[in-house]
């Protein structure tokens, strides 16, 4: 409906966290063991591909066996109520999974390859493995569809925009202090109600416009969503 308000969600590891998907900042999670910056660096594809391959078919099958936990559904069900549109730093599925229609991916998905020659030849691949000598349709290398260390974020335009014109801000599961993504923030318009859940205390710059939710995503969101549905129907 053409009335509804604009809700923009920022997402980061935090909400994947709590399906099983370990950030490679765990300890005893899926990244122990491998140096980040040689499998998630543009450098360490050029260095040791087969490594990187290897690590991202690991990566992938991972996320397949992950299931959409409450936060992802709440989401997925507040789209009932508001204009809700996904911004996520993480390259899983699980809001697509929960039933969200509208989500940006700013580092790329896991279930896809693209040409290591040309950003745009991207093709899906579901949970298959991805191995030394499979060909983009430019006959170059596949690679994993990953914004690595190193490497421009395609999308970072589009999710200004898309963060400029939301009437709600809702933060959930990043610090948003690693550029370019925390530059997201500043492109909310004057007047919008601002959200972040987040157990341990935010780091951005300035938290007094913002409303701190103090619990982990599987238990704030709901919480936030009820809360966001009840406004809407006192207003019916």
């Amino acid at each position: 409906m053409p009335d509804r308000k604009k809700i923009v969600v920022i997402t980061g590891a935090g909400i994947s966290a709590e399906s099983g998907l370990s950030t490679f900042r765990d300890s005893g999670g899926l990244w122990e063991g491998y140096d980040i910056h040689e499998v998630a660096s543009i450098e360490g594809w050029r260095k040791d591909p087969e490594t990187v391959l290897n690590f991202y078919n690991l990566r992938r099958k991972q996320a397949l066996k992950a299931k959409p936990n409450k936060a992802h559904k709440a989401l997925a069900h507040l789209q009932n109520y508001y204009d809700v549109q996904i911004i996520t730093q993480n390259v899983d599925n699980l809001h697509e999974k929960a039933g969200s229609d509208r989500v940006l991916h700013l580092h790329g998905e896991l279930n896809k390859a693209k040409s290591s020659e040309v950003d745009d030849h991207v093709i899906e691949i579901g949970d298959r493995p991805i191995k030394i000598g499979d060909k983009a349709a430019d006959g170059s290398q596949l690679r994993p569809h990953v914004v690595w260390f190193g490497e421009m974020v395609p999308n970072l335009e589009i999710a200004a925009e898309m963060t400029s014109k939301a009437d709600i801000l809702i933060v959930i599961g990043t610090s948003l202090v690693v550029y370019p993504a925390a530059g997201l923030i500043d492109y909310v318009k004057n007047g919008s109600d601002k959200f972040i859940i987040d157990p341990s205390e935010p780091e951005f710059r300035d938290l007094r416009e913002w409303q701190h939710i103090k619990e982990k995503a599987g238990i704030g969101t709901p919480k936030l969503v009820e809360n966001l549905i009840t406004k809407v129907k006192e207003t019916d």
